[in-house]
């Protein structure tokens, strides 16, 4: 499977409007990303996020950890910076931090009525550059969110941000299918399953139980983490798969995932996510 995933091709287009190219031949976000930029002649760099079948910068369409062989990849690219001072007058700024698996945070949520949802400015999308003037472009979003709940109270922080380049409303989403191949469309149920490490791989797409214990797992994310990430919800419950109790499961999350220090309790939490997932209580 990870010989012929590498030789899969999928269409592209910058969001903001380009013509199609296509790419070929990766096995991470990392390598998606610069055969996109290599494509468009453009920067890696440049690349913020990509949605799957939607020009629109929505991030319930966020490619992930799975690309369907039919789906159509739009690349939003950096646009207008922007500075924006904040008082923080509560504990919890409301936001939900993601990022791009290449060294690019970006706010995938803003909670209605927050302190962040009362700021026009920040929207959506938008890339943290720096914050207080330290430059956190480098930084995985767990240690960008973080940063931003260690914010003290009652203080003016300064952000930094990019928002990405706006799409031209003529640019109409892409429905599945679209212009590809029959050959690709009659995979429909199987997916490219991108890994931080390893090669890709085809697979058949989650079971249900599984799909339910990845959502719920990525709840779990926002609660305890304040970020969002499907990959890595995908990744945790994919470890758990042939688990038989929380000790094991804990080892193998320190084994593959150890960067994150994750709390007992939340480990825990996920533990049971699974498990409820797998007796059909999600």
């Amino acid at each position: 499977p990870a010989a012929s995933a590498s030789r899969l091709q999928f269409h592209t287009q910058l969001a903001h409007g380009s013509p199609t190219g296509r790419v070929e031949g990766f096995s991470s976000a990392r390598e998606l990303y610069a055969k996109i930029a290599e494509a468009f002649s453009i920067d890696p760099a440049e690349i913020m996020f990509c949605t799957l079948n939607t020009h629109k910068a929505d991030m319930e369409k966020l490619l992930g950890a799975q690309i369907g062989l039919e789906d159509f990849i739009f690349a939003h690219v950096k646009g207008q910076r922007k500075e924006v001072e904040i008082l923080k007058t509560d504990d919890v700024l409301g936001l939900t931090i993601t990022d791009n698996g290449t060294g690019c945070a970006f706010i995938k949520r803003i909670r209605e009525g927050s302190l962040m949802d009362q700021t026009k400015m920040i929207c959506v999308g938008d890339h943290i550059e720096t914050i207080n003037g330290k430059n956190v472009s480098d930084c995985r979003h767990y240690e960008v969110a973080k940063m931003l709940k260690d914010l003290e109270k009652g203080q003016v922080f300064k952000l930094q941000l990019i928002e990405p380049m706006k799409a031209f409303e003529k640019l109409g989403p892409r429905s599945k299918g679209g212009t590809l191949t029959q050959a690709k469309i009659s995979k429909g149920r199987e997916t490219l399953r991108l890994r931080t490490k390893g090669p890709a791989t085809v697979e058949e797409m989650p079971s249900e139980a599984e799909e339910k214990a990845i959502k719920k797992v990525d709840e779990l994310l926002e609660t305890y983490m304040g970020i969002r990430d499907i990959e890595l919800a995908a990744t945790m419950v994919e470890a758990g798969r042939d688990k038989k109790n929380p000790d094991e499961f804990a080892v193998a999350l320190d084994e593959t995932l150890g960067d994150f220090a994750f709390p007992d309790e939340f480990v825990f939490d996920v533990w049971g996510a699974i498990g409820d997932a797998k007796q059909g209580r999600l």
